[in-house]
């Protein structure tokens, strides 16, 4: 249920590294489960930089807005466009639900591997 090559930060995101200093950022099952049904996903533009714990993107739901936060400061280098069309891809899922891609600047801040599911059991944070 739980992927192992993830790594999940302290606000319900999970992190999938790629090649170099790029991941994928994504809302964990407990968060999808947590907001509901998911009706709405804005994206950030690919070339946006963001910054580590920034929100660059919004999830909304029947009960309420989310961020999604990135762990590391960098430049936006892919959306899943799939989801402005297809939002409740989220809830079915949200470990395929990937909304951004970074290009890294800096090594990761506030995420941790392992411990797989403790964030979905306890609703706390990794760390």
């Amino acid at each position: 249920m739980f992927p192992d090559d993830l790594g999940y930060t302290s606000k319900h995101e999970w992190v999938r590294r790629g090649a170099g200093n790029v991941i994928r950022v994504g809302i964990t099952s407990y968060a999808a489960k947590e907001l509901g049904d998911v009706v709405f996903v804005s994206l950030p533009q690919v070339g946006e930089e963001v910054a580590a714990d920034d929100a660059c993107a919004e999830v909304e739901s029947t009960k309420d807005v989310s961020g999604v936060y990135t762990p590391l400061a960098g430049v936006i280098t892919a959306v899943n466009d799939a989801l402005t069309e297809s939002p409740e891809t989220i809830n079915a899922d949200p470990w395929r639900g990937m909304a951004v891609r970074i290009g890294g600047r800096r090594s990761r801040t506030g995420w941790a591997t392992s411990q797989r599911g403790r964030v979905q059991r306890t609703g706390l944070g990794i760390g």
